[in-house]
């Protein structure tokens, strides 16, 4: 009787030993499937902004630039503390096409900056925002022109004041 009381006890501790072997193979496969997954899945919205950063990282055209020459000279008002505003103003694009464009149209910029300009007062542009604001008031004119003449305004970039004197 002695006999079938040991082999009843030595099962269970077998069945014991290979459902531990068992249960911890599974976690280290299971924690290194989910550990693999985490670490190759990525974020959906990085992948977004990684594509996004490709694209951006593409270099530029080299940027251009097409001088107003010669500079704007406007009157004030009289008995303003200033009697005249001089400004020398450059369109910055990247585009070879829009070079061309601007060169073409230029009496039709200088024709609405010069009314634009002439219209301001001195204490407008006199300050850093009022510069700013004639600045953007100025992008949007001259992109104006380019839309009613059938170019692409986007391809403006900027209206650069490269010298801004008052008297």
């Amino acid at each position: 009787m002695s006999e079938p009381a040991a082999a009843p006890q030595t099962k269970p501790k077998k069945s014991k030993k290979g459902l531990l072997i068992a249960i911890a193979s599974v976690v280290v496969l299971g924690g290194g499937g989910a550990g693999a997954y985490f670490a190759f899945r990525g974020h959906p919205e990085e992948g977004a902004e990684g594509k996004k950063a490709e694209v951006e990282a593409e270099p530029k055209a080299p940027a251009e630039f097409v001088e107003m020459d010669p500079p704007f000279v406007v009157n004030f008002e009289p008995g303003a503390s200033a009697r005249f505003l001089q400004v020398a103003v450059q369109l910055k694009t990247r585009s070879p096409e829009m070079v061309e464009f601007l060169k073409h149209n230029t009496p039709s910029i200088r024709n609405d900056l010069l009314l634009l300009f002439g219209n301001k007062h001195v204490e407008e542009v006199s300050t850093l925002e009022g510069k700013e604001a004639l600045r953007a008031a100025a992008l949007e004119s001259v992109r104006h022109i380019i839309s009613e003449e059938g170019g692409k305004p986007d391809e403006l970039e900027a209206v650069l004041f490269t010298s801004f004197v008052m008297q």
